[in-house]
């Protein structure tokens, strides 16, 4: 199935009828005339702060665990979600992204250059204002969940993670929607880790993205708790590989991201090429992940994409 979805990748949308196109790293978004966010989920990967290709399926998969999220925790907080009429596309309340990502960790670990071990293993012992107790080894648990704020970086540019007293000097944002938004992401975290340890899973970090509707509630947009967004581990392994010094089993991009490293890219210089053997494994772990998380099977389609997305937003009432 896999396989077969490597003859048509979704790399990209072009839709202009829908309106106004702005493209993210993994998502594009058009925001129509009537208010109203279209987006796009591709199959894009993205890591260390570069679109590196793409895998096959990966929209699919990223909007279904998203979908997921959403509806699952509209009681811990509000989201822009309106409706999902295609397996890559969502329709959503167009928002007024708050120019800040709120970074929830709950372990010492990371590869990236703005990750708390990397940090850490430095020898630095404050991160995002936080202090850290000494003597912590990789992939431990943190004494508790921390908000590790950063940056919204441009295309090509890294995030940068800091204090909540450098994000509002850095940002400009009001004290008050940055603390909103914090307190919105720590309960999304705490509910997503009840969830996960619930199906044996650790939700290890995760990041969200909030925004303002027009009506000034600040609310969660893009996406949540996907294998892009969010780290997760095994639980019943944990220990034993923690106590052995082993990397934690994980089936998030972390795996694209440590074959990367292995050949020598943390984000700058050439970007390696991904061979489709890593393709499909990077596949067959986040398609693994959805169906843990959300206890249900997923079932791709394996049409191509651009004809099946039209036929299906002409169907929501969209005039493409």
């Amino acid at each position: 199935m896999i396989q077969k979805a490597l003859a048509h990748p979704l790399d990209s949308s072009d839709f202009p009828r829908l309106g106004r196109k702005y493209e993210g790293k993994v998502r594009d978004n058009y925001t129509t005339p009537d208010g109203r966010r279209v987006i796009i989920v591709t199959d894009r990967i993205s890591a260390f702060d570069h679109v590196l290709g793409t895998l096959p399926l990966k929209g699919q998969v990223l909007n279904h665990a998203a979908a997921f999220w959403f509806e699952n925790t509209r009681h811990v907080a509000p989201n822009h979600v309106l409706s999902v009429p295609d397996p890559n596309v969502l329709i959503a309340t167009e928002c007024t992204p708050l120019p800040v990502e709120m970074v929830v960790r709950a372990y010492l670990t990371g590869t990236t250059s703005t990750s708390i071990w990397v940090h850490y293993e430095r020898g630095a012992r404050e991160f995002c204002g936080h202090s850290l107790p000494s003597g912590l080894k990789r992939h431990a648990r943190l004494p508790e969940p921390i908000l590790t704020p950063s940056t919204k970086a441009p295309h090509g540019d890294h995030d940068i993670s800091a204090s909540r007293e450098e994000i509002l000097k850095i940002s400009g944002l009001p004290a008050q929607d940055f603390d909103t938004a914090a307190e919105l992401a720590m309960a999304l975290f705490r509910e997503g880790q009840r969830v996960c340890g619930e199906r044996g899973l650790i939700l290890v970090d995760t990041k969200y993205e909030l925004g303002k509707t027009p009506e000034g509630e600040i609310i969660l947009i893009d996406e949540i708790h996907t294998p892009d967004s969010s780290r997760f581990w095994y639980q019943n392994t944990y220990d034993a590989r923690f106590a052995e010094g082993q990397d934690p089993e994980s089936f998030d991009k972390e795996y694209v991201r440590r074959f990367l490293a292995a050949q020598g890219f943390r984000g700058d210089g050439p970007i390696p090429p991904i061979p489709d053997e890593v393709k499909l494994e990077a596949m067959r772990r986040y398609i693994e992940a959805v169906e843990r998380i959300t206890g249900q099977p997923f079932v791709p389609s394996t049409e191509e994409p651009t004809a099946r997305m039209t036929r299906n937003l002409r169907g929501a009432g969209f005039d493409v």
